[in-house]
């Protein structure tokens, strides 16, 4: 009996293994099966996407100096000075569609991607405003669009533009800036958005090591699928924004830029001023809902740096020029572009004009 029982416990030792190697075969070739179903749903909607929302403009290559870097531009119009428009962090080119759309009516106007963005290519330099600034003047001259250039930026593209204006001065006729950057505003903001700004960032980080892979496998499309529609654009334009933003090049690219945020403020500060250079600074009025805040971020405290924003750095930037104008743009929150493009393209036509007029006068 005792050895009945001694030789009957390897064999239900053995029947378990077999089974457990079963069940795990079972599962790996579900997993397998799964990576397949979500590969082949992200490629089949990645290619049902490139047709429905096809490049705006061409691909331009900046050359062996830039490691054939390309960038995509999209030029319409015509007219001098060439209005050259850069978005703001996390925003591809076609974010400037109702502007240019307007824009092009009366003056040329050329939108264009960041590294990392949209159609452009990726690059490994820093997403410094100075780099990006470089890359923006050699793109310009290998699309043989010539200058002077009145400058539109929004957000982190202002931050690009002033840059710009600092390393080329004698190319930039007149600037917009539309709500944008400014360098001293990470060090105004209250101490609780300072913490939850950190935090997002090393959580960013972490989220982009794996977030080519769950955009690869279709996850991110298929979390992302009835999503689309925010204020002041369609949902068809919103599927097209979400189809170039679910690139891992983009994402790398704006974490990048996020990254060198306060490297780039640096380089602001050293740009200098705009002389006596036709200037609008388009402030946002409404401060953001509570909806449209990340989850627990301090919306009592970003109201109070709201208060800073429009009362303080955005006047600072009106400043910048001896023409500076500042006009508040009331019914509008941050993303102007999208809720009020005729108020920048107002603007423009008003810096346009300004800087043909100070040169027919030369």
């Amino acid at each position: 009996m005792e050895n009945e029982t001694v030789t009957s416990s390897p064999r239900r030792t053995g029947r378990l293994k077999r089974w457990l190697s079963r069940v795990l075969l079972g599962l790996l070739v579900l997993i397998v099966l799964a990576a397949i179903v979500g590969a082949s749903y992200q490629a089949l909607g990645n290619r049902a996407d490139a047709l429905r929302f096809p490049q705006q403009g061409k691909s331009v290559s900046l050359g062996p100096a830039f490691d054939n870097l390309t960038l995509s531009i999209d030029c319409r119009g015509q007219g001098s000075p060439t209005v050259i428009l850069d978005t703001g962090l996390g925003v591809p080119a076609i974010g400037w569609n109702p502007v240019q759309t307007e824009v092009a009516k009366f003056m040329r106007v050329c939108s264009y991607d960041r590294a990392g963005y949209g159609w452009s290519g990726a690059s490994s330099r820093p997403r410094t405003s100075a780099e990006i600034v470089k890359e923006l003047h050699a793109l310009l001259e290998a699309a043989n669009e010539k200058g002077p250039y009145v400058l539109v930026g929004h957000s982190f593209g202002g931050f690009n533009v002033r840059v710009y204006n600092g390393q080329y001065p004698n190319d930039v006729a007149g600037m917009v800036l539309v709500d944008a950057s400014h360098e001293d505003q990470n060090d105004r903001m209250p101490p609780a958005i300072q913490a939850f700004m950190k935090k997002s960032l090393e959580q960013l980080k972490r989220q982009q090591m794996l977030a080519p892979l769950l955009i690869r496998l279709g996850v991110v499309r298929f979390s992302q699928r009835n999503q689309g529609e925010a204020p002041g654009v369609s949902k068809e334009f919103g599927r097209e924004m979400l189809y170039l933003q679910m690139q891992p090049k983009f994402m790398d690219a704006t974490g990048a830029e996020m990254g060198s945020f306060s490297e780039s403020a640096s380089e602001v500060r050293a740009a200098g001023n705009l002389g006596d250079k036709p200037l609008v600074v388009l402030t946002a009025g409404k401060s953001a809902d509570a909806s449209q805040l990340p989850p627990g971020f301090p919306k009592k405290e970003f109201d109070d740096f709201h208060e800073v924003w429009v009362n303080d750095l955005q006047v600072k930037e009106a400043h910048l020029s001896t023409r500076g104008e500042r006009i508040m743009v009331a019914d509008s929150d941050h993303m102007i572009p999208f809720e009020r493009p005729d108020a920048i393209v107002a603007a423009i036509r008003v810096v346009c004009n300004a800087a043909n007029a100070a040169n027919t006068a030369k």
